[in-house]
């Protein structure tokens, strides 16, 4: 099962015609679906540590669920709330190069004012296609995110409901249920910041997976009787174990013009004239030569034939794309320079194929 599946299958149990239901979600008797993004949460998660998660493990679980790559939050909604996989809706990572912009890097999650939302990200959004056939649509999460670039080009089309507290999350929710057939989308980040920080199994982590538990309790407990709860996260979380820090003892920013990705899952972009593919095989080998086994190394071509960011590419994710993509395995980051202090600080990364960063549980309730 793959996160694009999901929101397009429950779309279709609410009568979307346009959705696809791969999943076989059961017909939505009742008309009210709330899908609950936990960030940060990953699969793992429900068995190691399963005694801070009392409700969680009520729910039924459907299964593991496989993010795509990069397995980041920006990729991961986008491929959620578009059904598309990222060669198609071109959302390839946590910060990527702006074309023809002159070396500009947009953070998808902070967005640039420069860059227009619904160009970059132009595929219609499940939101947007079921507001179209007269389901009614709901965005619930911290007021902060409302009115940025990423909220346009991922969530357009629903009705944004602001929350920053547990109880106005709640009432928001049950606002947002109160016309049929509904979808209800909520998020909360508390896991991810916290894992980040402190680490995931940290003292601050295990306080953040007990709200997230907390909410989950809400929610079935507090939302109208029928309605059926949802859970899933974007990516997983990996503790650091090993650094390298670009350019520092040792070469692999010559003939590296910008360095975008995160430290699990690297964009690298080559000087201009470097363009063509024997410039990146080139390069691409002198990475692999010193990272061994510790990071796969893809140049653009191979990136693409391998379908790392799914079967179809389009010109302008080509266009974004790095001319190398380096993914660090085991424990590794690689850290750019410039941004060590912040970079380096983290203690929880994700954006990697480990099956603990790509992996997200699925899990159903209905409200009794």
């Amino acid at each position: 099962m793959h996160l694009s599946e999901i929101t397009p299958s429950i779309f279709s149990s609410l009568g979307l015609s346009t959705a696809e239901n791969t999943l076989s979600v059961p017909e939505s008797t009742h008309r009210r679906e709330v899908l609950f993004l936990v960030d940060g949460l990953g699969a793992d998660v429900l068995s190691t540590y399963a005694q801070y998660i009392p409700t969680l493990l009520t729910f039924t679980q459907w299964g593991n669920i496989e993010t795509s790559f990069p397995s980041t939050t920006a990729t991961s909604l986008a491929t959620l709330m578009t059904g598309e996989l990222p060669g198609t809706h071109g959302m390839l990572g946590y910060t990527v190069r702006v074309p023809r912009s002159g070396g500009r890097i947009l953070n998808s999650l902070k967005w640039d004012e420069r860059v227009d939302p619904v160009m970059w990200q132009s595929v219609p959004t499940l939101f947007e296609r079921g507001a179209a056939e007269g389901i009614f649509v709901s965005h619930v999460a911290a007021k902060r995110y409302e009115n940025t670039g990423f909220t346009q080009a991922v969530f357009r089309g629903a009705t944004y409901r602001g929350a920053n507290v547990l109880s106005d999350l709640i009432d928001r929710t049950k606002e947002a249920l109160k016309k049929e057939p509904s979808f209800v989308y909520v998020y909360i980040n508390d896991l991810d910041a916290a894992g980040h920080n402190d680490g995931v199994g940290s003292d601050k982590w295990i306080a953040a997976l007990l709200h997230v538990d907390a909410v989950a309790k809400a929610l079935v407990t507090q939302l109208p009787r029928g309605t059926r709860v949802w859970l899933t996260a974007d990516h997983g979380m990996i503790n650091v174990q090993e650094k390298i820090i670009l350019g520092h003892d040792n070469n692999l920013l010559d003939d590296v013009e910008l360095v975008a990705g995160e430290p699990r899952a690297r964009h690298i972009y080559l000087q201009e004239t470097l363009s063509s593919q024997s410039a990146r095989d080139e390069v691409a080998a002198r990475w692999r030569a010193f990272l061994g086994t510790g990071a796969d190394v893809y140049t653009r071509e191979e990136a693409v034939t391998q379908e790392l960011f799914g079967p179809v590419v389009t010109s302008d994710a080509l266009d974004r794309m790095g001319d190398l993509i380096a993914i660090p395995t085991g424990g590794l980051v690689l850290i750019e320079a410039h941004r060590e202090n912040l970079e380096g600080a983290m203690v929880g990364h994700h954006g990697g194929r480990s099956d603990i960063e790509r992996q997200v549980p699925l899990l159903m309730r209905e409200v009794n």
